[in-house]
């Protein structure tokens, strides 16, 4: 039993204001709390007040984490009231600063695991003796901070993101707060200037050689299965060097997926089948340029390949032709040293062309694209000489430029309506507000990924799957896909606004779940998946 002052501290049992006089009577709580008693809602519009007092996004990033950490149901019924204003505050693109400044702002850890890569510590020892109630762990968010966002290697700074992911995976698809767990692996960082910071607070050392950092890699991941068997464990925000090898060597192991790839992977082809929706021309029909041939943009090919596969009868030989995908060097091809695992997949045939192709101006006018994606970090590298380039090849190219937070997008939706004289297909990774041109208002779809991972890892938490298969992450990209009912209206948004963030979640979580159960992934038995779906939301309230 806890004390009064036990249980304010614990942002789970508090209520703060909201104790009723009978629990201040028994808790011990008299003498700690004002005497005025409000509900949840009075509560709720008194620290919207408070919020909106704060200038910048990230000083109410950094109120609203404070809540989190101090009252999780009080945050969570906030956020969810002011969900189109607040979901950019709490997640990307403020988190890319909260990011950046962790270790000038930090005041708590907020429930995560810091984990020292290069020590010899007992994980199971930590696992079991400092999460309250392991056995109720159902979703753990990890990262090593190495390839946050577009902003690269912030180390243990990191762990804002798998904090912050998991508020998502509540507010989007209602999975209970208490039964997450964001971990941090502090592996390191190659951000000198971040090393040299007398105030940073992770191992002001160089990252871990690749053998030290995979075998404890390899120990992370037998001590998870051990302590958290029905957990499903998120990879988030690793380097484009082994994000995709560990995926590859866990994937079969246990119920395991990574938002980067896969996850963005997904959304994209959502984002592409809803064009399609509009243009007409199928997906294994389209040539397609990715310029950002890292962790996302290898990501986002293989899921439109598993796309092109599994719904348009192609073979993944001919799938692969229809991409182009561009690095730093240029388009990617089998020339280019020094590919990854990824790029080696998609990497084109020299033979092809007659020369290199080392600008994405070339590539556009040689390959001339009926979809050009953007997952670069590159800002503006759609110019608009690119993109009138493509808008004369092609009725209605479709023009997704990803990159976050807004600074790095690879162009404005604003521009690409303009210079294209409103026939692109527009989807950005950031919030964009309407466009107006030539007296239409365009609404531009965000591919937020949190339109389909919430709702992706809640099914998998609901039927205990044993994986995470394309199949499941198709059932997720086509509950996305047709939520929009009338698409084909000029200036029509191409994917759901964040406003209805729970109905689209919820049509994501029973599409996977019934998925899940036809593969037969499920490791519990569910008779009625809408009913097992409606039971797993949590809301907020005392």
């Amino acid at each position: 039993m806890k004390n009064g002052y036990a249980r304010l501290q614990d942002p789970f049992q508090n209520k703060g204001t909201a104790f009723t006089k009978e629990e201040r009577d028994s808790w011990g709580l008299n003498g700690l709390l004002p005497a005025t008693i409000e509900t949840l809602e009075e509560q709720t519009e008194r620290a919207y007040i408070a919020l909106n007092k704060k200038t910048t996004a990230l000083e109410k990033h950094l109120f609203l984490m404070s809540m989190y950490s101090d009252n999780r149901t009080l945050f969570y019924k906030l956020v969810l009231d002011h969900v189109t204003e607040l979901m950019p505050i709490i997640y990307t693109p403020t988190i890319g600063d909260a990011v950046m400044s962790y270790h000038e702002n930090w005041e708590k850890p907020q429930d995560a695991l810091f984990l020292q890569a290069d020590s010899e510590i007992d994980l199971v020892s930590i696992f079991t003796k400092n999460v309250p109630s392991p056995d109720k762990i159902k979703m753990i968010v990890v990262t090593d901070g190495e390839g946050v966002l577009g902003i690269g290697d912030w180390g243990l700074n990191g762990v804002s993101i798998a904090i912050g992911k998991l508020a998502v995976y509540t507010v989007a698809a209602g999975l209970a707060p208490d039964c997450v767990l964001p971990i941090v692996i502090d592996a390191g960082t190659n951000n000198e200037a971040l090393r040299e910071d007398s105030r940073y607070l992770g191992v002001p050392k160089p990252r871990l050689e690749t053998a030290t950092y995979d075998a404890f890699i390899a120990k992370f991941v037998d001590a998870v299965k051990v302590s958290f068997p029905k957990a499903v464990l998120h990879w988030e925000d690793f380097g484009r060097a082994n994000a995709s090898r560990i995926l590859d060597t866990y994937r079969d192991q246990l119920c395991t997926f990574n938002d980067d790839i896969q996850g963005t992977g997904a959304m994209v082809v959502a984002a592409a089948l809803a064009t399609t929706r509009v243009s007409k021309l199928p997906l294994g029909e389209q040539r397609i340029v990715i310029f950002g041939a890292g962790t996302a943009g290898i990501g986002i090919a293989d899921q439109l390949t598993a796309e092109m596969v599994t719904n348009e009868g192609l073979t993944a030989a001919e799938a692969k032709k229809r991409f182009y995908l561009v690095d730093r060097p240029g388009l990617v091809t089998d020339l280019l040293p020094n590919l990854t695992s990824g790029q080696k997949k998609f990497a084109r045939n020299h033979k092809e062309f007659s020369e290199p192709l080392t600008t994405l101006s070339a590539i556009v006018s040689h390959v001339k694209p009926t979809m050009l994606i953007g997952c670069s970090g590159v800002t503006g590298a759609f110019s608009e000489e690119i993109v009138s380039e493509m808008n004369r090849h092609v009725e209605r190219p479709a023009i997704l430029p990803l990159s976050n937070p807004t600074k790095l997008a690879e162009a404005t939706a604003h521009d690409i309506i303009t210079w294209t004289k409103g026939r692109a297909l527009v989807v950005t990774g950031s919030p964009s507000a309407p466009v107006v041109y030539d007296g239409n208002t365009y609404a531009i779809g965000q591919a937020n990924n949190a339109l389909l991972y919430p709702g992706l890892g809640l099914a998998a938490v609901i039927t205990e799957a044993t994986a995470i298969t394309d199949e499941m992450l198709a059932a997720a990209s086509h509950a996305v896909a047709t939520q929009v009912r009338d698409i084909t209206k000029i200036g029509a948004a191409l994917l759901p606004p964040v406003e209805t963030l729970r109905d689209t979640s919820h049509a994501v979580t029973l599409a996977v779940v019934k998925k899940t159960l036809e593969l037969g992934l499920n490791g519990r038995e569910i008779s009625d998946p809408l009913i097992a779906v409606n039971d797993a939301i949590w809301t907020p309230k005392y």
